[in-house]
């Protein structure tokens, strides 16, 4: 069941950024809060600014992209969505990268590509990113993590590195949420699991009965979400029916 709305989230909508917002999720997310009313700017490898996590100097020029637009146009930062991800394909130094099915198919580049992408470059997003949200009223940071990055659901075992760099983004969503509440009470940063969707990402390993859905379902159901997150859910981990995931 998704959270009661909270009536402090009826205002006026502003500024959207989406990182990660070419790929499959993210540029349904972007379609979503434009119909929202948000003005929005989709960042990512293809863009101009690009953003390439393996270079912080980009994660900052984006940042600063993203301060400059805000200050031509006045508008507030209210929703900050980390759509980027990685579970496999070719790493930076060229090899390719598959979930482990066993410790014996563990390799450092894979686990360096994994950490990258889903916990380091976040990170990075953290740092240079957080400081743009406004210091009053209530905005949403939101990352994108997976409930296969839960230690407690763990059940199955397998997928070393993407679940571990999945987990390792959740410790720092939770503790970039308490550092966030010094600056804003009202503001909330949290980890969102979208489930099974129809992506490149997910396509590998749909397993048949799995529900798999679109990405405009998926980003709907996530933006439906954010609406509802009531006060005092920074910090947490929910999936896409606005649940709270263990972590």
């Amino acid at each position: 069941m998704t959270p009661t709305p909270d009536p402090t989230d009826a205002i006026q909508p502003g500024m959207a950024v989406v990182l990660g917002g070419t790929g499959g999720i993210g540029a349904a997310l972007v379609v979503g809060l434009q119909a929202q009313g948000f003005e929005v700017l989709a960042l990512g490898r293809r863009t101009q600014p690009a953003l390439d996590y393996a270079t912080e100097s980009t994660v900052a020029a984006c940042a600063q992209h993203v301060a400059d637009h805000l200050a031509q146009t006045g508008l507030p930062l209210q929703r900050l969505i980390v759509a980027t991800g990685f579970l496999h394909g070719d790493t930076v130094s060229g090899q390719h990268a598959e979930p482990e099915r066993s410790w014996q198919h563990l390799d450092a580049d894979g686990l360096q590509h994994n950490f990258l992408i889903n916990a380091i470059g976040p990170a990075l997003v953290m740092r240079h990113f957080l400081p743009l949200l406004p210091r009053q009223g209530r905005c949403v940071a939101a990352f994108l993590s997976a409930r296969v990055g839960s230690i407690g659901d763990n059940a199955l075992g397998g997928w070393y590195a993407y679940r571990a760099s999945k987990a390792a983004l959740n410790q720092l969503v939770h503790t970039a949420a308490i550092e966030l509440a010094r600056r804003n009470k009202a503001a909330l940063c949290v980890a969102l699991h979208p489930g099974t969707v129809d992506t490149g990402l997910s396509q590998p390993f749909a397993k048949s009965g799995l529900q798999v859905r679109s990405a405009a379902e998926a980003a709907s159901d996530l933006l439906a979400v954010l609406d509802a997150l009531p006060a005092g859910s920074s910090g947490q981990f929910f999936d896409h029916k606005g649940l709270p995931v263990p972590w």
